[in-house]
């Protein structure tokens, strides 16, 4: 992924009104991110634990998008698994977020939003590569597939979410 400035990812939301964007805590972190090592930026928002958001490269242009977790009875319990990494973790490790139809028409009036298992943490690049551990209780499983081919996967798994959210 390509080193984007904080106008950039506030200007990419897809699924917000500007207001919503601009009041959007981005991470602190930004200039010091190894942004060669990232598919896609995720974070929770500080303060506001219901709240994600992701920016990523998609059918080439940079669309963000906004989360919202949803509540799930019985949480804490056991453990899952992330759709997009494939990562399994303790139960609060995975969460389901949800995220509203960008645009108007037909389709996001029949369906409003989109919803995805991911870490919770949304470092999903991070736990592909093996740059970040699972918290104890979960693990990557054992595959055939090399790391390029992982990386390729998770890319899909995204963009298959994206693609619901932005079309």
């Amino acid at each position: 992924m390509r080193a984007l400035t904080e106008a950039e990812i506030r200007a990419s939301f897809v699924n917000c009104t500007k207001g919503e964007a601009s009041r959007a805590r981005l991470p602190r972190e930004l200039a010091e991110l190894d942004w060669a090592g990232l598919d896609f930026l995720g974070w929770r928002e500080p303060g506001a634990p219901d709240r994600g958001y992701l920016v990523a490269e998609f059918e080439g242009r940079t669309v963000g998008v906004a989360l919202r977790l949803a509540q799930r009875p019985g949480a804490g319990r056991g453990g899952a698994m992330c759709s997009i990494c494939l990562t399994a973790h303790p139960a609060s490790g995975v969460a389901l977020m949800t995220a509203r139809r960008a645009g108007r028409g037909a389709a996001a009036e029949e369906y409003a939003s989109a919803g995805e298992y991911f870490c919770s943490d949304l470092a999903c690049p991070l736990y592909v590569r093996g740059r970040k551990r699972v918290a104890a209780g979960g693990a990557r499983m054992t595959e055939s597939l090399d790391a390029e081919q992982r990386v390729a996967r998770m890319r899909a798994n995204l963009a298959g979410f994206l693609g619901r959210v932005v079309r």
